[in-house]
């Protein structure tokens, strides 16, 4: 021990008089990866840079993160990185990338404390591994490039554990309170998925510091206490504040901050139960397809361009996606279905699961000999940190009814840190010949290369075979090779070494590339060909040649011949179902996603990973209503008689655009998805009485728990011709909400 800590003492005594020289080329990476053509993404995820506009308009809308300039409905979200946003916004201008700055700030600096977490326990070259396996992890720099919420959630998370770590070298009970109250702001930005880290910050404490089990009781308590306090501080607010005061909590049911984060934000995501207008039942999965969750709120990237292949088409029915219940195994939203094994299905295992194999070998050798009762080493404890933050975060992905690619970013901590400790444990052990642990390190490399040829196999059309074969190739002869010479120690042994870590890191490599490559998608970011499309998986189909992702509707206003077309997501034309979406009349695929036909039996496809290229200097990609109807928004504000509200729309995705295009309230009147029972009939009759509103604008989308007022609306008013302010041009842009029809009600 007193040698471990007079080396550590040398060590930073060596870091203050030099710059790891290793560290500066990892960091540029990293800084690449997450900030080259952010510039590019004009609108980023339109639901939240609409709320960043809003909270540039007064403190009461910051405070709350209002959706709208009018104060009408917030965001699905607590405030805390939105609050960044704006602040961001306000310093450098209300830009895409000013609002998506903070998130790749937050990606570089979680590479940097990866590497001090590192490094300090199990050396500089442990540290080194870490922090480039921590860049390259490919769901990293997809999430970091765009406004949503889990890069800095794990960048504050890991500020949280070098607090912990801290606490327990210094014995200080100070930085234990910080570290749990860290923990209490990371709920603030995304509610009880910040406490997927508790487990590992409760055993490490209790392992690593040498006080007695009544003290750490108490610490540990009064710390959490904190944490608490700390994570329910704004949710107590907004909650004690009169709802006539203050916006409406979107995405709940009563109003509720508390009740968004137990329970849309919270245990519905394991139960898979999105169900809303309170209703107890599980939704069909087509239908949480509309209203699980805001970050699939506005699926596209607007303008990446299609083109397919007669081979394509002949192809396409293998390539779809279904929810689980349709039997298809990329499951909904390409995240695969529960099992122990569904880390390494498609669609997750290319996000995160590269280095799992290395990672599980890792692990053997790292806690190989240690005894239950101790005594631990300090390598030892931190192990048992990053095995209790991996193992539970990896069991809720393996049985959650409900999640997103991009939520795997919280596994790409602990999966790095093993891949760094475990790359030099167990090249020491090859090394020392150490009997059954020398056979770990080729054993590793052999099914991590494996393991990636398995993950690339699907993309052969959009990669090729080479990439493929290489790795394969190259990992078997090189642990071969490593197996063969496990005898010797000379200087190709370690080239040989190295040769493997560049091997297995190669094609993590290219993949994190692929947002700038390919173009990226801010609503459902993930790696790969298909980046664009925001699904994550394999390459697909798509007859369309404006379609991507679930792109294929046009924005309030517009028309496209086109817009029947059988892989195009339409808008319901049939009674709201408590929000649920509904086939367009007529159609016989019930049960099926809107828009399918009798030969693809309403299945959703995935765009070609073709048509993931950005074809223009800046990308609206955010979301399928990332245009503004000009000639619409023009109608409404030249007949605007003095209204608070633009116009009203039954959800955030028409709202959005002219948010953001305009900084003018427009009402969403269901929230996010239509679903919140925010405004009730005779509520809109007294706003439209005090002149905050007159025109509505209804696609048929978001009905849940609105559907009296809808009828309401359509009885009362007065039906504005499309040909006033409906484009005709084919050539529109594309948006969410599909040929709706603009209405107009004034009452004395």
């Amino acid at each position: 021990m007193k040698h471990m800590n007079s080396e550590v003492k040398e060590e930073r005594t060596s870091n203050k008089k030099r710059i790891d020289l290793f560290l500066v080329p990892i960091v540029l990476i990293a800084a690449f990866l997450n900030l080259f053509k952010i510039w590019t993404d004009e609108y980023a995820n339109a639901y939240y840079t609409a709320a960043v506009k809003s909270m540039l308009q007064s403190f009461h809308n910051f405070f709350y993160a209002s959706f709208d300039p009018g104060g009408y409905v917030t965001i699905d979200k607590p405030p805390v990185v939105f609050w960044i946003q704006t602040i961001s916004a306000k310093i450098f201008g209300f830009h895409g990338w000013s609002v998506i700055l903070p998130q790749a700030l937050a990606g570089i600096g979680s590479v940097l404390l990866l590497y001090v977490l590192v490094k300090r326990t199990f050396g500089v070259w442990a540290g080194r591994f870490a922090a480039l396996a921590m860049a390259l992890t490919p769901i990293v720099p997809a999430v970091s490039r765009t406004n949503n919420i889990d890069s800095m959630l794990v960048f504050t998370l890991l500020v949280a554990t070098w607090m912990l770590f801290r606490a327990v070298r210094t014995a200080k009970f100070g930085w234990v309170l910080a570290a749990f109250a860290m923990i209490g702001v990371a709920f603030n930005m995304k509610m009880l998925q910040a406490y997927m880290v508790l487990p590992a910050f409760y055993v490490f404490y209790v392992v690593a510091t040498k006080i007695t089990w009544k003290k750490k009781i108490a610490f540990l308590t009064t710390a959490t206490a904190l944490m608490l306090a700390v994570s329910v501080s704004w949710a107590v607010v907004v909650d004690s504040t009169s709802a006539d005061k203050r916006p409406y909590m979107g995405s709940s049911q009563t109003n509720s901050v508390l009740e968004l984060a137990f329970g849309y934000n919270g245990i519905n995501r394991l139960t898979g139960n999105t169900s809303v207008t309170g209703s107890s039942h599980k939704q069909p999965a087509q239908a949480q397809q509309q209203t699980a969750s805001s970050e699939t709120k506005q699926t596209s990237n607007s303008n990446a361009e299609s083109s397919q292949s007669s081979n394509q088409s002949k192809s396409s029915s293998s390539q779809k996606m279904q929810a689980p219940d349709g039997g298809n195994q990329n499951g909904m939203f390409n995240t695969g279905n529960p099992g122990p094994f569904r880390l390494f299905q498609k669609g997750l295992s290319d996000q995160i699961s590269w280095l799992l194999p290395f990672v599980i070998f890792s692990i053997v050798g790292l806690f190989a000999g240690v005894k239950f009762k101790g005594p631990y080493t300090a390598k030892q404890k931190e192990s048992l940190f990053w095995l209790a933050w991996l193992l539970p975060v990896a069991v809720f992905f393996s049985i959650a009814g409900f999640f997103h690619q991009y939520y795997l970013i919280m596994l790409a901590p602990p999966i790095a840190a093993f891949a760094g400790a475990g790359a030099v444990a167990l090249w020491s052990m090859y090394k020392q010949h150490n009997g059954w642990k020398s056979w770990l390190l080729p054993s590793g490399i052999l099914t991590t290369a494996a393991l990636q040829v398995y993950i690339m196999s699907p993309y052969v059309s959009s990669i090729g075979v080479a990439p493929i074969a290489g790795v394969g190739a190259l990992g078997v002869i090189l642990a071969l090779v490593l197996a063969i010479r496990k005898e010797r120690k000379n200087s190709v042994t370690n080239y040989l070494g190295v040769a493997a870590m560049v091997v297995l890191l190669a094609m993590p490599a290219y993949w994190a590339m692929t947002p700038i490559i390919y173009g990226g998608n801010s609503m459902l970011p993930a790696a790969g060909p298909d980046s664009s499309s925001g699904m994550g998986g394999p390459p697909s189909t798509a007859t369309n040649s404006k379609q991507s992702g679930f792109n294929g509707m046009q924005p309030p206003g517009s028309s496209d011949s086109n817009s029947s077309s059988n892989n195009q997501m339409q808008p319901p034309s049939g009674s709201s179902n408590n929000g649920q979406m509904q086939p367009p009349s007529g159609s016989s695929n019930s049960g099926q996603m809107p828009g399918g036909s009798s030969k693809n039996n309403g299945q959703m496809q995935m765009p070609s990973s073709s048509s993931s290229k950005l074809s223009s200097s800046k990308r609206k990609s955010g979301g399928m209503n990332a245009e503004v109807n000009t000639k619409l928004l023009n109608y409404l504000t030249k007949n605007n008689t003095g209204e608070k509200y633009l116009f009203a729309t039954t959800d955030s995705t028409s709202a959005a655009p002219y948010i953001i295009k305009t900084g003018k309230p427009v009402m969403a009147m269901g929230g996010f998805s239509g679903s919140d029972p925010i405004l009730t009939v005779s509520k809109l009759k007294s706003m439209i009485k005090k002149g905050e509103v007159k025109y509505f604008y209804l696609s048929g989308m978001g009905k849940g728990g609105q559907s009296d007022v809808i009828t309401w609306i359509k009885e009362n008013s007065k039906e504005i011709p499309s040909s006033k302010w409906q484009s005709t041009s084919s050539s529109s842009q594309q948006g969410p909400s599909g040929n709706g029809t603009l209405y107009e009600i004034t009452l004395k």
